[in-house]
């Protein structure tokens, strides 16, 4: 049985501009759990200080504290929440075969187009490098153009209620136009966005005026 609230307010080592960070803030609020952030500086490159990296040891953030555990990798924190304090954690996280597997494919477009598409787009513009940014605006494309298609048919990502692996997907493509590409012509992404931000306890992540947001 999942409980109801930690003994002390769960850590997450946090920035603030990244969306991998945010999709675990944004779950913890979905799910009223109390919380407070560390702030790490990436551009000074806080996160590749022996401190952190012995909390990571690959240097990246989220990075959560809850009591005596310390959990990497934000698709990692939001299956440990699920499991530890969501009063009803199969509507996350399906229960029957078809629908966590259904749930898992999402979680791995996150862990892979997402990051290597849209999450990539943005980041080139907001650290301002010299990247040609054309293959990665064209994969951000071709994953909307999936999401598009399969949106078509259900209301959520991964069938008719909200999941994980909205979740996990919805900070990046929110914020993909920050890294120069439209959401113009997916309504049906554009749908599923306001879908996620009507639910209960939602919280947005900050946005930056740069790209198409400038």
């Amino acid at each position: 049985m999942s409980a109801a609230h930690p003994a002390h307010p769960i850590t997450v080592y946090n920035s603030t501009i990244s969306g991998h960070c945010h999709r675990v803030r944004l779950f913890l609020s979905l799910l009223d759990l109390p919380f407070e952030t560390v702030e790490v500086d990436l551009r000074a490159g806080e996160q590749r200080s022996p401190r952190f990296l012995a909390l990571n040891a690959f240097g990246q953030v989220p990075v959560i504290q809850d009591g005596e555990v310390t959990l990497a990798d934000s698709n990692a924190i939001l299956l440990y929440l699920n499991e530890r304090y969501a009063p009803d954690p199969a509507r996350w996280l399906p229960r029957d075969p078809l629908g966590a597997a259904r749930v898992q494919r999402w979680l791995s477009v996150a862990a892979g187009p997402l990051a290597q598409g849209p999450s990539m787009a943005r980041i080139i513009v907001l650290l301002g490098l010299a990247t040609d940014p054309s293959d990665v605006i064209a994969r951000s494309h071709s994953l909307l153009t999936v999401m598009e298609r399969e949106l078509a048919d259900r209301p959520f990502l991964a069938g008719d209620s909200v999941t994980l692996a909205d979740i996990a997907n919805y900070s990046y493509v929110a914020h993909v136009p920050e890294g120069n590409v439209s959401l113009a012509p997916y309504p049906k992404v554009r749908e599923w966005l306001a879908r996620v931000e009507a639910l209960p306890g939602f919280v947005p992540m900050v946005r930056s005026p740069i790209g198409l947001a400038a």
